[in-house]
């Protein structure tokens, strides 16, 4: 029988007594989907797939999207991306500084991202020491915290998304991302959602606007969407709210990208090599109150 351990922290649990490599039972499933809600991050030690198995389980809940530049993911299932800096025959070998600055994955797209699958490789490590950790923010408690004036200022607020705010940043630091071509940024329009969603498994309300991608709150003047923006950002990455995971060698992570924000760290030098490898699960069937009711019944 699958075990869940909660870490006792504001989110983070491991699971245990699973094997992902092979087929998911539907009650396994369930499981994993109800504490995935309730914690937020799930760590599964010891698991190192093979991408076709990777895919698979990712599909699980949901259609994967794959890169826009069409670099760095599995030559034969395309559905895995490849985050290292590692360098082989003078070329990089997957994406370097993926994630690395506070975000949750495609909220820029009008079906919003759902979960991130995340095996790792190689971890790098200095004098003992696991480097490269993934720090998490609950956007349950952060809305939970907020201020009831705020709360009920934005209750039926929007807020837009754009893919390119994250993207020219990292662009400008220098890591070796180009610009997009127009071909590339009319594949990544701009999205609106609402800045209080209601969570598809907790039914409970999270503050969905992230330092990231989030560019405009649509309802305020620009002035004054700016302010509150940043007020909202400082909120949402207070120290009450945060989740540190320090990897380990076959860690397999999945995360919900509708109730946490991330942020990767970049403590590691060229030569202290980490290699990941990743699904990104698109929130098409998640709100689909068949899914979750199914799901959760079996």
């Amino acid at each position: 029988m699958t075990t869940i351990t909660p870490s006792g922290g504001v989110l983070g649990a491991r699971v245990t007594d699973i094997d992902l490599s092979r087929p998911v039972s539907a009650a396994d499933f369930a499981t994993i989907l109800c504490a995935l809600g309730r914690y937020g991050v799930l760590c599964f030690p010891d698991q190192l797939l093979e991408p076709a198995a990777l895919r698979d389980f990712s599909l699980r809940f949901g259609s994967i999207q794959t890169s826009v530049t069409g670099r760095f993911q599995d030559p034969q299932v395309p559905e895995v991306g490849i985050l290292s800096n590692m360098v082989e025959n003078g070329q990089p070998i997957g994406l370097a500084d993926a994630g690395q600055d506070w975000h949750t994955d495609m909220s820029y797209r009008d079906t919003m991202g759902f979960l991130n699958v995340l095996n790792a490789h190689k971890v790098p490590r200095r004098d003992g020491k696991a480097l490269g950790s993934t720090v998490f923010a609950n956007m349950h408690a952060a809305y939970d915290e907020l201020d009831p004036a705020l709360k009920r200022r934005l209750e039926n607020a929007t807020a837009t998304h754009d893919f390119n705010k994250f993207w020219d940043m990292m662009v400008k630091r220098g890591n070796g991302r180009q610009p997009l071509t127009p071909e590339q940024r009319a594949k990544r329009p701009p999205s609106v959602h609402p800045v209080f969603l209601t969570h598809p498994i907790t039914a409970r309300k999270v503050l969905y606007c992230n330092p990231g991608y989030a560019v405009r709150i649509n309802e305020l003047p620009e002035a004054e969407s700016d302010r509150v923006l940043e007020e909202l950002f400082e909120h949402q990455l207070d120290q009450r709210f945060l989740h540190t995971h320090v990897w380990t060698e076959r860690d397999l992570l999945i995360w919900d990208n509708i109730g946490t924000l991330h942020n990767a760290i970049p403590d590691y030098g060229p030569n202290e090599h980490r290699l990941m490898k990743r699904c990104q699960v698109m929130a098409d069937r998640i709100f689909q109150p068949d899914f979750v009711r199914q799901a959760l019944a079996a």
